[in-house]
């Protein structure tokens, strides 16, 4: 079996994630060292001010002042730095205990947690995709989340895979949103800034934007403008151009409460 990341990272260089490097070259005796934890936040600030795409160890090292070698005598890779990165932002979820009468609120509300959590840092959920988690603190999540499922009753095998189904979901839609808002941000004007989370009180129809938005180009459109569409739509669309207002309703975190309650709802009537 080959090692985990947190095993390589240790080996690599000998006393665990905390221990700091010495800095070479002429300034390295005027900074504060490089860590672990002075990675993570260097990585958080990047993907907050420009976006998840804009994260790459290379861009790390260049805000720390460094060069990439210094990273990787802390981290091991870029999917390394990405399970850190989720690592932390489980850490700070709060776990219910698992109450057999109250399971659905709980588990969507752990979902719930996570989403907004992603949500602080624009497309960071991208990087929980496709990843076999190892960090403590991610694990600790899904834990949770089983603890809870288990509680309600719900089998073994319907909890195991609704836990990997609404995880998905959740990080598909907080990724939508980042997405969505990242093209709302690139034609607003500079400095706007309504005070909400990311499509948090926003007017949107599937896979919009928030209505307030101006300069709204390209397939990130408000519900006024799907409603112009939809109407304008010929004869062979009966069903869209009648419920148009209802297929343009609601705001993006209605929609997601609706689908982690209908996943939910569908698990306590066939999981059992």
């Amino acid at each position: 079996m080959s090692p985990t990341p947190q095993q390589r990272r240790a080996a690599r260089h000998g006393a665990g994630p905390s221990t700091s490097a010495t800095r070479r070259g002429p300034s390295g005796g005027r900074k504060k060292p490089i860590t672990v934890d002075a990675i993570i936040d260097t990585a958080f600030g990047i993907v907050e001010r420009e976006g998840y795409a804009a994260l790459t160890m290379r861009r790390v090292a260049t805000a720390l002042e460094t060069g990439p070698s210094s990273l990787y005598a802390h981290v091991v890779n870029k999917e390394d730095l990405d399970e850190l990165l989720i690592g932390r932002l489980c850490a700070e979820i709060e776990l219910p205990e698992p109450d057999p009468a109250h399971w659905r609120r709980q588990i969507t509300d752990v979902c719930t947690r996570l989403r907004d959590q992603y949500l602080r840092y624009p497309g960071i959920s991208q990087a929980a995709f496709a990843a076999a988690p190892s960090h403590l603190d991610t694990l600790r999540v899904g834990e949770g989340m089983l603890a809870i499922l288990l509680a309600g009753g719900i089998a073994p095998q319907a909890a195991a895979w609704a836990i990997d189904s609404l995880m998905l979901y959740v990080n598909a839609y907080s990724l939508e949103v980042s997405l969505a808002n990242s093209r709302v941000d690139r034609d607003a004007e500079p400095g706007a800034d309504t005070g909400e989370l990311p499509g948090e009180g926003s007017d949107v129809a599937p896979g919009a934007a928030p209505v307030t938005a101006p300069g709204v180009d390209g397939w990130v459109v408000g519900r006024d403008e799907l409603l112009r569409r939809f109407a304008a739509l010929p004869d062979t669309f009966p069903q869209t151009k009648r419920y148009a207002a209802e297929l343009t309703a609601g705001t993006v975190h209605d929609r997601f409460d609706f689908t982690i309650g209908l996943m939910i709802d569908g698990l306590g009537a066939s999981g059992r």
